[in-house]
């Protein structure tokens, strides 16, 4: 997309520190499934004045979780000139939580507790409902009015 866009100048970030030093030539590329993809970074770079790689540890990678959201989100418009987009870092980060909640809705629970209690299923539920039920209560068990979750630990 980039090439068709006749872009100049490629910034890319990456999270694995390992690809973007093979792709900046720093480290070399030994698996033999990797050196046709090593190749072909080569044969692309060749379309660009500048091609600059970023290693952005996964830690710290909001800036890329953005854009690949960002990126996720717009169609490729084709033959329509893309602006420059320009990012600026900022020391304090900004939150945002939107939580929807839907009114009269029950929790997960109810039908798991009173198939264990009286091995019942809700009136309206198909066989797929029943199976699911059955499914999930293997991992609970109940005692008195109290839901546990089974947990298995192995040594």
């Amino acid at each position: 997309m980039a090439i068709d866009q006749d872009v100049e100048e490629l910034f890319i970030m990456g999270e694995s520190n390992l690809i973007i030093r093979q792709a900046q030539g720093e480290w070399e590329t030994r698996d033999v499934k990797l050196l046709p993809y090593r190749k072909h970074v080569e044969d692309l770079r060749k379309w660009f004045k500048s091609v600059e790689f970023r290693y952005i540890p996964r830690f710290h990678n909001e800036l890329a979780d953005a854009l690949a959201t960002l990126d996720s989100m717009l169609p490729y418009p084709g033959n329509v000139h893309i602006d420059q987009l320009e990012i600026q870092i900022r020391e304090r980060h900004g939150y945002c939580s939107a939580i929807e909640i839907e009114p009269d809705v029950q929790p997960w629970y109810p039908n798991i507790k009173r198939f264990l209690e009286e091995k019942e299923y809700p009136e309206q539920a198909s066989g797929d409902q029943k199976r699911t039920i059955r499914r999930l209560s293997s991992g609970f068990f109940l005692s008195g009015e109290v839901l546990y979750k089974l947990q298995i630990s192995t040594f």
